[in-house]
């Protein structure tokens, strides 16, 4: 069930002086991550690395992580940890990383959280907090399995139908098959099975968690965004 507020369940810096703020976002497929991370790294000024979109870049290009990749989306289920940490060094290690980075996606088991924080120790950085959207799951089904994508230009959409035309660039619309009702639900099952207890590693860990009620327009979860960075600052 989603939470009514935002809730930090530690307390701590949301920024750092050692590198500007890494700021995880967590929470099941369908809860607005990359809509809220993307508003969130134009307010701090910061980029976004949304995993999906990178796996599914190498995917279409067939590199070796695409096609490592490949069966896993299609089937709803996590990719390996080795492919997802793979993509966090490469993007700490950039150049425009080095103010700080959302990562969207890019932590979803204990695994990943402690090598991702070995890899941030490395540099001398940290993570600054970690944000929690919370949505009912019968709610994210019916979210998902109403998207489509344009397979020419990526863009999203909810309520165009396959086969439609990208209103954006003029590319055909698909239901990717991990968007399917079936596949929706095994996401969330895995979700709850391996990404739930990440949440409970980051608290024992002193790093602020933010629980966001991820229900409503985006301009009330964005707020509820502002307002549990605040709370931890």
């Amino acid at each position: 069930m989603a939470r009514s507020a935002a809730a930090p369940s530690a307390r701590g810096s949301a920024t750092r002086p050692d590198g500007g703020r890494i700021i995880i976002l967590l929470g099941p497929p369908g809860a607005g991550k990359g809509t809220q991370g993307e508003r969130l790294a134009a307010d701090l000024g910061i980029p976004k690395l949304a995993t999906g979109d990178v796996l599914r870049a190498a995917r279409r290009a067939g590199t070796p992580l695409g096609l490592e990749a490949t069966s896993y989306l299609d089937r709803g289920e996590l990719v390996p940890d080795s492919v997802i940490l793979g993509i966090m060094k490469e993007a700490l290690g950039e150049p425009a990383a080095a103010r700080g980075v959302i990562l969207d996606g890019a932590v979803r088991t204990v695994p990943q959280a402690e090598g991702l924080q070995s890899a941030l120790a490395g540099l001398g950085r940290a993570v600054s907090a970690v944000l929690v959207f919370d949505v009912p799951d019968e709610e994210l089904v019916r979210r998902i399995s109403s998207r489509t994508i344009c397979d020419a230009c990526q863009t999203p959409y909810t309520g165009l139908p396959p086969g439609a035309p990208c209103p954006k660039c003029g590319g055909t619309l698909v239901r990717r098959k991990d968007d399917e009702p079936d596949a929706v639900r095994t996401r969330l099952a895995v979700y709850t099975r391996q990404t739930e207890p990440v949440i409970a590693w980051y608290q024992t860990h002193a790093v602020p968690v933010i629980h966001i009620d991820a229900l409503g327009s985006v301009d009330d979860v964005a707020a509820r965004v502002r307002r549990g960075l605040r709370a931890v600052e």
